[in-house]
């Protein structure tokens, strides 16, 4: 199976060399220093799963150079999702499967205006990674979670046969028969840990450890919780419930990549996290004040230094 992992960060990174290591024809869309020494070096990866060295990688800035692809893995950050899928053309055939494992719960729809529908899955991930240095990414805890389907629930042989790949990669994959469901679970975990995690700028631990955090944690996720009923996605009713328990196992030390891209002076995805919760709700009556202040807080910083 021929994979381009377009935007070879901590995600793409990881998953790409699960898949390469297991025998996949990998291409990994990248750019600046980190593209540089993954040619030079080929791609690390540090895990308490397996450490990996895909040396040599297949990586390029250039899509033309790649050709027809099986599959295209969006995973830039979400303000460049529109570049990206102009960028993504020449990869795109008309049985290429292209899939944005991005946050957010938007990015589908942009490929679905780009590619139509027929070529379009949805995906999101569950785990704690980022670059350390070019063309190094560290894996955090042992969470590693990777669910895709189609977005009218059916089950394919193309969906199949991308599970089975991540399946010999070792990968903890899930095909979902509501994928729009397994988006907005993630959604409500993500838009929430990325507006509190910077609100602090602390990682998980200590958020968990203080009441009033943990409440201001639980008020958030049951905001983007409201929100997603609203709009009349299908959830479980103790999904909150659910979804506070999962992020007390996380590890202390799990942060998220909006707090870090904060922290590094860059760019944020605030208007597609805690941004989109406060639109989405002021357009549906429904009230999110605690992401109003993730969005009050944050937005000084949206265009980083």
């Amino acid at each position: 199976m021929k994979i381009v992992i377009f935007g070879a960060g901590g995600i793409g990174g990881y998953f790409g060399a699960r898949l390469a290591a297991a025998g996949c024809e990998v291409h990994f869309i990248a750019r600046g220093a980190h593209l540089d020494a993954i040619r030079k070096n080929g791609l690390r990866v540090q895990s308490q799963l397996g450490d990996l060295h895909i040396n040599p990688a297949l990586a390029t800035d250039n899509p033309d150079d790649v050709g027809i692809a099986d599959v295209v893995m969006l995973m830039v950050k979400l303000y460049d999702t529109e570049n990206a899928a102009r960028a993504m053309a020449p990869m795109v055939g008309p049985a290429t499967m292209v899939v944005s494992f991005q946050n957010g719960v938007t990015a589908s729809d942009v490929l679905v205006d780009a590619f139509g529908r027929d070529r379009v899955i949805g995906g999101t991930t569950n785990i704690g990674v980022k670059i350390t240095e070019p063309g190094q990414i560290d894996h955090t805890g042992t969470m590693a979670k990777i669910t895709f389907g189609e977005l009218d629930g059916s089950l394919t042989k193309r969906t199949k046969a991308l599970l089975a790949a991540f399946e010999k990669a070792g990968c903890d994959a899930e095909l979902s028969a509501d994928i729009t469901a397994s988006l907005w679970a993630k959604f409500i975990f993500l838009s929430t840990l990325s507006g509190i995690t910077s609100l602090y700028r602390q990682p998980i631990g200590p958020i968990r450890d203080d009441p009033e955090k943990w409440q201001k944690f639980r008020h958030a996720m049951e905001e983007t919780y409201a929100v997603a009923i609203a709009r009349g996605v299908t959830l479980a009713p103790d999904l909150v419930e659910q979804r506070l328990e999962f992020v007390c196992g996380l590890p202390a030390e799990m942060n998220s990549s909006m707090c870090f891209d904060l922290m590094a002076g860059k760019r944020l995805e605030l208007p597609w996290l805690s941004g989109a919760v406060a639109d989405m709700g002021r357009q549906l009556a429904v009230e999110t004040p605690t992401h109003d202040e993730f969005v009050a807080a944050l937005t000084d910083f949206i265009d980083g230094d």
